[in-house]
């Protein structure tokens, strides 16, 4: 089947799917039903037969996030896909959807594979040519109003998730702050314009909110840094922050989709870091670098960086990250994920750290 597939308009009955990740599917599904009227195939949540299904069939020594992908892929072919969308292809790995396209095709699978690693999130443009190219007959009305609704939803998304983060962990009833954000997203996805959206976003703050918290007057803070999917994707860093939360940290972390949609700016971050790196790296390393950084300026008591096994722009960040820690006197803590990453392990690492920042902190008093 000639890869040149994905470059035919696609056919009005498809199937459209994109790889899970975190809690954006909500916003994709809004976008490729709402937008162009198509049917949306929401992928399972991962697991661990995710992981052994992407490896399985994945070069054993490219990175966890290829093979979760991977694994994502074939499971929602399973479930009915017939066209996948990808939007890898910033890392090291150029041809990153090329290739897993290249995997499924030698699978026998026949699904149209959609890339958009060539599209900008600063010129929105780029994905309007992409879609009107899969569907000549697009109603950019319609697709604009579908897109403006779905960027709201991921700024919703990111900064219910961002409140959850820094309240979770001193709240007297965990369960219902759980309860919570789940109603709060399976309502989400059943909301229909920018009005709906906001009702919801601000009743789930307020709800948040007004949960019974009891947060020090000085809690331990550790700011999480590091590669753009391992980060946010819970799975891919076996929920680190919902982790270090019941430990009683304030958990930040500035990388998400917003940040990355309208911050994420190597010029204006180049400046912030010269000390500490004068060319960008690729990837995420800038926005890791600038964060940590920040962090350590802003007195966090430490600083977590996350990456998958091999990625090279999360390595060459280290160094930098090795020098921020001794100019500040700030610890990081350095995480790598791949297939083979034991939960128990991890569980140790953490539970160690916290014990370190915490004894430095009273130390400090």
């Amino acid at each position: 089947m000639p890869v040149s597939k994905y470059r035919q308009p696609l056919p009005p009955d498809s199937k459209i799917s994109f790889p899970q990740f975190g809690n954006y599917g909500i916003a994709m599904e809004h976008l490729i039903q709402k937008g162009l009227g198509m049917t949306y195939v929401m992928p399972p949540r991962m697991t661990r037969h995710t992981l052994e299904l992407g490896a399985r069939y994945a070069p054993d020594s490219v990175c966890a996030p290829f093979k979760l992908n991977l694994g994502c892929f074939l499971e929602c072919i399973d479930a009915g896909a017939d066209t996948l969308i990808q939007t890898g292809g910033t890392c090291r790995l150029g041809y990153y959807g090329e290739l897993h396209e290249q995997i499924l095709r030698d699978m026998g699978k026949d699904v149209r594979f959609v890339n958009f690693a060539e599209c900008d999130f600063s010129r929105p443009k780029t994905f309007v040519d992409e879609f009107r190219e899969l569907k000549p007959d697009l109603d950019i009305k319609r697709f604009t109003a579908a897109a403006v609704e779905t960027v709201r939803m991921v700024n919703a998304i990111d900064e219910v998730d961002a409140l959850f983060r820094r309240r979770i962990g001193f709240a007297e009833d965990p369960r219902a702050m759980d309860a919570i954000r789940t109603n709060w997203l399976k309502q989400l996805r059943m909301a229909d314009g920018i009005k709906q959206i906001e009702l919801l976003r601000k009743a789930t703050v307020r709800m948040l909110e007004n949960q019974k918290v009891n947060m020090p007057k000085h809690p331990i803070r550790v700011g999480v840094v590091g590669e753009f999917f391992t980060i946010m994707d819970p799975f891919s860093n076996h929920d680190i922050e919902y982790e270090l939360a019941h430990m009683g940290v304030l958990v930040d972390r500035w990388m998400d989709m917003t940040n990355c949609m309208y911050h994420y700016r190597s010029r204006k971050m180049l400046p912030r870091i010269k000390e500490y790196a004068h060319y960008n790296m690729g990837a995420t390393a800038m926005a890791t670098i600038d964060a940590a950084l920040h962090y350590a300026k802003s007195g966090f008591d430490g600083i977590i960086h996350v990456k998958s096994a091999g990625c090279t722009p999360e390595i060459d960040a280290i160094p930098a990250l090795q020098n921020i820690s001794a100019d500040y006197h700030v610890p990081i803590l350095y995480l790598s994920f791949d297939t083979q990453t034991s939960e128990t392990g991890l569980n140790t690492r953490l539970e160690a750290f916290y014990d370190m920042i915490s004894m430095r902190k009273q130390a400090r008093k």
